[in-house]
């Protein structure tokens, strides 16, 4: 799938079950290899993402860009912080 920056900066994600995520507020750049890598997201859902914390989506798990973005797939909840 091919997108151009325009097409993804400030756009709503959304889960497979079209529950709001956030909102891209960065793009993720692999310049070595020209492609997008990632979409990040400042500000979450805090239903999905331990205290709505910031979070990297991995461009692989986009399934459509329009008017909003779509995911295939995404965990029920992430938590963030220190691994055990």
């Amino acid at each position: 799938m091919e997108a151009t920056l325009s097409q993804i900066a400030g756009k709503t994600i959304y889960n497979h079950q079209g529950i709001e995520i956030g909102t891209v507020s960065d793009v993720i750049i692999d310049f070595d290899r020209s492609l997008i890598y990632g979409l990040y997201v400042d500000e979450t859902n805090g239903q999905l993402v331990e205290n709505a914390a910031p979070i990297s989506i991995p461009y692989r798990l986009i399934k459509a860009i329009g008017d909003v973005i779509l995911l295939k797939g995404f965990p029920p909840f992430i938590r963030v912080g220190q691994p055990k």
